[in-house]
């Protein structure tokens, strides 16, 4: 290769392309996601669709359930079609899902809409996640991975301001018809986004990568040995569970289902539970933006204080400042006081979880490292589900107030779990920036 700095300048271009592409598309990803959230005061003030409490937090679950099996498939249909194309009907599925919750008449076709839309939020993410690591420049994987998922949080941010501009003049469909506009955006994915190098290698298309290598002047990537047999897939798995790691696999799966139980209860029901205290909708909502706007800031801190504390230690440090701003929210303080309780605990919050899996990634052999983190990942997704199903059976039971005392336990446990795996764990292999790389909530 010409030691000229032409083809760097030229593969710098083509990770910012394939970045911002993914920005936008995890944008609108997290505006679908959290725009539940954001008009259910709303729907259960005006009791829209006859909606009730505790059918609220089902339609929360029935979306991160959504959210779980897209997740779990992504993987498997990415290496099928390419991620260009998975990222395409991701972003069409959960658009059109909108469509089918602006216009239905019933809890149950709503319920469908939320189920469809999650199965496409799910499967963007880790694919838009695995695509940009593929074009990131070379020792900057972390960095780009942690400015996409700050996408996410900017999409819960507009959830707040639609909510706010559009539900009391417009009503709450209007706000799930400007969660249909991606589908313009599905065409520019089609036209600008560039296929994954490493999947065209990997399928033998080496025509079509060495034209787009060409065309923007990288590299190829060197072709992979075979996936693993199933077999073998078996067999990693159960390495997690042989000789004393059983227990320290069960602590990681426990503390990752206690994160997502709080990071998806509270985005569902922090505009609610905050109505409940006695402020008013357009505080509610400003709210989401601060809490979000803690989440950009945390993704862009997380990495750099578990590379210099260590990740376990941050994570479970993380985990007790979020319990105790969880647990804050619900002691009624001067407004500017609770607006930077609710910022600062969007920072540890949405981060927190990051580090369990920057945990179990350090403290994984190189050989099982994927299976480990994935497995985390899958069953801390039980935690998503059930967290907004909680919220709303004690709103139902008139227990709203203890909505932020249960999720704050949750933070504890979560805590105390990857706290005593630490301290159990004694394989440390070496793995620099490994917290960084895992930048994603889910």
């Amino acid at each position: 290769m010409s030691s000229s700095s032409a083809p760097s300048v030229r593969g710098g271009r083509l990770a910012l392309l394939v970045v911002g592409l993914c920005w936008f598309a995890v944008l609108f990803d997290g505006l679908d996601m959290f725009i539940y959230g954001s008009v259910l005061p709303h729907m259960l003030e005006t009791k829209a669709l006859g909606i009730t409490p505790d059918q609220a937090g089902d339609l929360g679950s029935y979306a991160t359930f959504g959210m779980l099996v897209g997740a779990l498939a992504a993987g498997t249909v990415a290496d099928r079609i390419g991620r260009k194309k998975l990222m395409v009907a991701c972003v069409t599925l959960f658009s059109l899902a909108s469509g089918i919750c602006a216009l239905s008449g019933s809890v149950a076709v709503f319920g469908l809409g939320r189920t469809l839309a999650g199965v496409g939020l799910g499967g963007l993410l880790p694919t838009a996640i695995s695509q940009v690591s593929d074009y990131a420049r070379g020792g900057r994987g972390a960095l780009t991975i942690g400015a996409l998922m700050t996408a996410h949080h900017a999409g819960g941010i507009l959830s707040a301001y639609v909510a706010k501009w559009l539900v009391e003049p417009a009503g709450w469909r209007a706000a799930f018809w400007v969660c249909v506009v991606p589908l313009l955006y599905v065409p520019v994915l089609v036209k600008a986004m560039p296929e994954s190098l490493s999947f065209l290698v990997a399928k033998g298309r080496d025509a079509e990568a060495r034209e787009l290598a060409a065309r923007y002047e990288v590299e190829l990537p060197a072709r992979k040995a075979t996936g693993a047999a199933p077999a073998d897939r078996f067999g990693a798995l159960l390495n997690l569970f042989r000789g004393g790691e059983w227990l320290q696999t069960l602590l990681y799966w426990l503390a990752s289902f206690g994160g997502l139980l709080l990071v998806y209860g509270v985005a569902t029901w922090l505009p609610t539970l905050m109505r409940g205290e006695g402020y008013n909708l357009g505080s509610a909502l400003t709210f989401v933006v601060l809490f979000n706007l803690g989440g950009i800031v945390g993704m862009l801190i997380a990495g750099r204080a578990s590379d210099r504390f260590g990740a376990p230690r941050v994570s479970a440090i993380w985990f007790a400042l979020t319990a105790a701003g969880v647990f804050l929210l619900s002691v009624r303080m001067p407004l500017g006081v609770t607006f930077l309780v609710v910022f600062l605990t969007g920072v540890f919050l949405n981060s927190a979880q990051t580090m369990i899996y920057a945990t179990v990634s350090i403290r994984s052999t190189p050989d099982s490292r994927a299976t480990a983190v994935g497995w985390t990942s899958g069953m801390g997704r039980f935690g998503a589900v059930f967290g907004p199903w909680l919220g709303g059976q004690l709103l139902a039971a008139g227990n709203g107030d203890w909505g932020f005392t249960a999720f704050a336990l949750a933070g504890v446990s979560s805590m105390v779990f990857i706290g005593i795996a630490a301290l159990r764990s004694s394989r440390r292999p070496e793995q620099t920036g490994t917290g960084q790389r895992l930048v994603t909530t889910g």
